[in-house]
């Protein structure tokens, strides 16, 4: 099993979209192994969002992150990462796919709602940073439905 990492960001949170959201996430059949609210520190912001430190949009990242509660999400299921990238949708709201989280609820770029890791390495590195070893291993009595 693979897993991956999302931010529900402050617009998520502060619109009251957490539940939809991470229901759209359950209902495909990826399982929680760790969530939690979160307050992001400048300190985290800025580890999160470095690779981006040079670019001009790094100061509103940190700003914005920072502005509001966040739910952190720790999903797991096969092929993770892109199932939680394809339900996201693009990074633009207006080029997303219809039914995707961002289409369905996102018009701006800077307030599309979630952020999602980009492959495995990003995955790893943010579950470390975000979560470490607080993780849940478990089993849904549903698994045998939803993986063969």
């Amino acid at each position: 099993m693979e897993r991956t990492f999302v931010i529900l960001k402050p617009d998520a949170v502060q619109r009251g979209l957490v539940g939809e959201i991470i229901g759209r996430f359950e209902r495909r059949g990826l399982k929680l192994v760790a969530m939690k609210l979160v307050q992001v520190s400048d300190q985290l912001a800025r580890q999160h969002y470095a690779v981006h430190e040079q670019r001009p949009f790094f100061k509103g990242l940190i700003s914005y992150i920072t502005s509001a509660p966040v739910v952190a999400l720790v999903l797991e299921g096969t092929n993770a990462i892109i199932a939680v990238r394809n339900t996201v949708g693009a990074t633009k709201p207006a080029d997303a796919a219809p039914g995707t989280i961002r289409a369905d609820f996102g018009l701006e770029i800077g307030r599309n709602l979630v952020h999602a890791s980009d492959g495995p390495e990003t995955a790893v590195s943010e579950i470390a940073l975000w979560f470490g070893e607080d993780l849940v291993d478990w089993q849904r009595a549903n698994d045998a439905w939803i993986f063969e």
